[in-house]
């Protein structure tokens, strides 16, 4: 690899973890006349594989760079594939993927951040009548663990959903993207969140996913009655089993299918409880395993 010249070439095929490791390292010490290079692709993706699938066969590039040059900036990922960054405030190195394929790519900090936050000011829906734009964000979740490099002086922008169905749609690419990207990036560490509304002050909807336990949301309805009456109602909804006072749900194999599931019953239960519109909801305790601060610009409510 070394010696190779990518620029400008139109590789189709993956490279071998190695090979795509050392270019890493070719990038990350190279000068700045990489910079706005067209991304060098790494690894073929099928658009149909399942999320694990794609989850797997990122795995094994992903940590061959990791051990090159060590653990990145900024973990995240976006609705399409991996967005990850180990960045300065001069350059980041980018290996960020879609349905297609994973590619490496160096950057300006100043001019790829400034470009992120006009499309995460700017775009979107500004109506419940437009479409939506959470599958284009350039990312929908970031972690940061106090790795090498330095973080941006402000945190991620933000997208919000100007209808509930357009936060379900967020809600539920953001969990694909969990189920596709997380556990590669921080193994079997789990991540979480409340989701609390105005409507229903003091009620919290859990959601969390890990690679062990998969998808799983809850909602505290301790003050609810423990009936058979009050069970059909709950699993007519798509609730599977109260425990304490809690009624759960749990997706132990989860591909897109059951995180639109896992988002259509949050939606459902929110509406049921008085919930109107997205800008009554708040994401609380984001979290991957109490370690770093984590962000969901992608999510579509505030936090």
């Amino acid at each position: 690899m070394a010696g190779m010249d990518y620029r400008g070439t139109d590789q189709r095929h993956a490279l071998a973890p190695h090979d795509a490791a050392e270019f890493a390292r070719s990038l990350f010490e190279a000068s700045g006349l990489w910079q706005g290079q067209r991304p060098v692709p790494l690894l073929t993706l099928d658009p149909r594989a399942s999320l694990a699938e794609r989850r797997e066969s990122f795995r094994g590039v992903y940590d061959a760079i990791v051990d090159r040059i060590g653990e990145p900036t900024l973990y995240g990922g976006s609705a399409h594939g991996p967005n990850i960054r180990w960045r300065d405030a001069g350059r980041v190195l980018l290996l960020s993927g879609d349905r297609h394929q994973v590619q490496l790519s160096l950057h300006d900090t100043e001019a790829l951040e400034d470009q992120e936050r006009r499309t995460f000011a700017w775009g979107g829906a500004w109506s419940a009548d437009e479409p939506h734009d959470f599958e284009y964000l350039p990312y929908s979740w970031q972690l940061d663990r106090g790795g090498p490099g330095e973080r941006p002086l402000e945190p991620p922008g933000g997208r919000r959903a100007t209808s509930l169905e357009h936060f379900e749609r967020a809600l539920s690419l953001l969990l694909s993207a969990w189920v596709e990207q997380l556990s590669v990036q921080v193994g079997w560490d789990w991540a979480s969140f409340c989701v609390t509304s105005g409507a229903d002050r003091g009620r919290q909807l859990l959601v969390s996913y890990s690679l062990e336990d998969g998808l799983h949301v809850s909602i505290d309805d301790r003050d609810g009655e423990d009936t058979a009456e009050r069970a059909l109602l709950m699993t007519s909804r798509g609730w599977q089993s109260r425990d304490r006072g809690w009624w759960q749900a749990d997706f132990p194999d989860p591909d897109r299918a059951d995180a639109a599931l896992l988002a259509r019953l949050a939606l459902t239960e929110l509406s049921a409880r008085g919930t109107r519109s997205p800008d009554q909801l708040r994401a609380r305790d984001v979290s991957c395993k109490d370690r770093g601060e984590m962000w969901l610009p992608g999510l579509g409510i505030r936090h």
